[in-house]
């Protein structure tokens, strides 16, 4: 699939992941739309590509002005050719301890908004006559993870959602789904999750900061794409051991997630959240 003049539409495109995607696809001859809260990040990332850009900010769970992001986008260039709901917050907190705000917002953001974006995009690219649409869930929409349990339930409900779309789509429609599931990806996704209250953590993991260069998360993105594969977990190492087990051996799985969240949770109450 050649991705010149096509249009490509990424949320949470100010940092990681989101701005590798840009400047991948960008290199690649596409047009991007640029979309997150942060008007002058996303001025920061568009001058960084060659390709014409279109920086659409917006708050994802603003859901009344989304039908008019929609139609913005559709306008640009006519139609947006691929979407990536890729916008989303984590979490680090132990369950009995998180207040109920932590998972409605954490919930909104990682799966209802991209849902709805979805949704109300989903009539443009039929008509249209086919598109793409890929949701950037994670490794933690796959198996258990401790101190994840809001983050858990969005990722693991957003790859169920894409799964189910993509059944009705995909044949019928030309609207193919695929879910990315990145393991430990160099971001800030830690150091902006959210704690037992719902602010920052403010500080990063070691697992984080060792991982994947959010570069080879996105070319390993761009070649799942172009090669229409449903599902890919871009991930290294324990992280993609687990994942693949999770569908091979289950019992095995659960035996090794449970004895290392005991240890992560115990770790954590002794107050070390590292």
């Amino acid at each position: 699939m050649s991705f010149t003049d096509k249009t490509v539409w990424i949320t949470g495109a100010s940092s990681g992941i989101g701005e590798a995607l840009a400047k991948a696809f960008a290199a690649k001859g596409a047009h991007i739309i640029l979309s997150g809260r942060r008007t002058e990040a996303l001025e920061k990332v568009a001058a960084g590509i060659a390709t014409d850009s279109l920086i659409l900010p917006f708050e994802t769970t603003d859901y009344d002005v989304l039908p008019k992001k929609v139609e913005e986008a559709c306008d640009w260039k006519g139609k947006v050719d691929i979407l990536i709901n890729n916008a989303g917050i984590s979490q680090r907190s132990l369950a009995r301890e998180t207040h109920p705000d932590v998972h409605h917002k954490i919930i909104n953001v990682d799966l209802l908004a991209p849902i709805w974006l979805t949704q109300l995009l989903l009539p443009h690219m039929i008509e249209a006559g086919g598109g793409h649409i890929v949701g950037i869930s994670s490794v933690a929409g796959r198996v258990g993870v401790p101190l994840r349990t809001a983050y858990c339930a969005a990722k693991h409900g957003l790859i169920g959602y894409m799964d189910a779309l993509r059944t009705e789509t995909e044949q019928l429609h030309n609207v193919r789904v695929t879910n990315i599931l990145p393991g430990s990806i160099r971001t800030n996704v830690s150091r902006n999750a959210l704690n037992k209250e719902g602010e920052s953590r403010g500080k990063s993991d070691a697992i984080i900061d060792n991982g994947m260069e959010p570069a080879e998360c996105a070319r390993q993105i761009l070649e799942a794409i172009s090669n229409n594969v449903p599902e890919l977990i871009v991930a290294e190492g324990t992280e993609l051991m687990i994942a693949e087990l999770r569908q091979s051996d289950p019992e095995k799985c659960f035996a090794m997630t449970n004895a290392m969240g005991a240890q992560i949770a115990k770790k954590y109450e002794a107050g070390d959240d590292d």
